[in-house]
């Protein structure tokens, strides 16, 4: 059976004080589920106080981001054993704002993936076309570029331990979602790139969720398909209530 995992990405939001609150406030609703999986990702500020806040509770925490190396002259950067001692177990990497603003390649994504597996860390791998890829009839082709890229030369046993996050780019943050429709053929086709690069059992092993504008209002119907196992929720997770609906609507 697939893991249901909804994640919350804060982007960069909330102080120390206001993620503890928010933290708070979701580990008052849903603290004690253990399925669906749900994970906070905070401000690297605020990951060592929201982990404490969590502590006795199922939620888990995931960093926005990492670095790559172990350690050195990399000013502003934070690696993933700082990461992991912070208290978290999952971390986002690729999202589309890191590969757009930060210029972050498939191949970088590729080795902060490796790096995030061999400590430990879960990743969540997002992968998604912008609107005029999509337009262009190029969706299958960038999705298959970037899963090749970010994912390239992980084990099975490797790829278990990995959640890939479909992201289309032009519903983040616009208020446009993808139809259930829509995100279900895009689920289906990551699924079937798994299948062929491994086989059928371990690509049914692996969550796919979904990201791009979910809202408790409509988290059912996106649910409700077959290969969607869960969302990466952006602006809706900055509200207790809205992210809370979303995780019930998984129940």
């Amino acid at each position: 059976m697939r893991r249901k995992i909804i994640a919350g990405n804060w982007k960069m939001h909330k102080t120390i004080v206001e993620a503890t609150a928010l933290a708070s406030a979701v580990k008052k609703e849903v603290g004690t589920l253990e399925h669906p999986s749900v994970v906070v990702c905070p401000p690297y500020t605020a990951l060592t106080e929201v982990s404490m806040a969590l502590k006795d509770s199922e939620i888990q925490v995931g960093a926005q981001n990492m670095h790559q190396e172990d350690s050195g002259a990399f000013t502003g950067e934070v690696s993933a054993e700082m990461v992991l001692t912070s208290g978290c177990s999952y971390v986002i990497l690729g999202h589309s704002e890191r590969r757009t603003l930060f210029s972050e390649t498939d191949q970088l994504v590729n080795v902060k993936t490796r790096k995030a597996l061999a400590v430990g860390l879960t990743p969540i791998v997002c992968v998604g076309e912008t609107l005029a890829q999509r337009q262009a009839g190029r969706m299958e082709q960038v999705i298959e570029e970037q899963f090749n890229g970010s994912l390239e030369g992980l084990s099975a046993d490797e790829i278990r331990r990995v959640v890939i996050a479909y992201e289309p780019v032009w519903a983040i943050g616009t208020g446009q979602v993808a139809t259930p429709e829509q995100a279900e053929e895009v689920h289906r086709y990551i699924r079937g790139l798994l299948t062929r690069r491994y086989d059928q059992a371990t690509a049914e092993e692996i969550a796919i969720l979904y990201g791009g504008s979910v809202k408790g209002s409509n988290a059912a119907g996106l649910f409700a398909k077959e290969n969607i196992d869960g969302a990466l929720v952006g602006g809706a997770s900055l509200k207790a209530d809205e992210f809370v609906a979303i995780v019930r609507a998984m129940i």
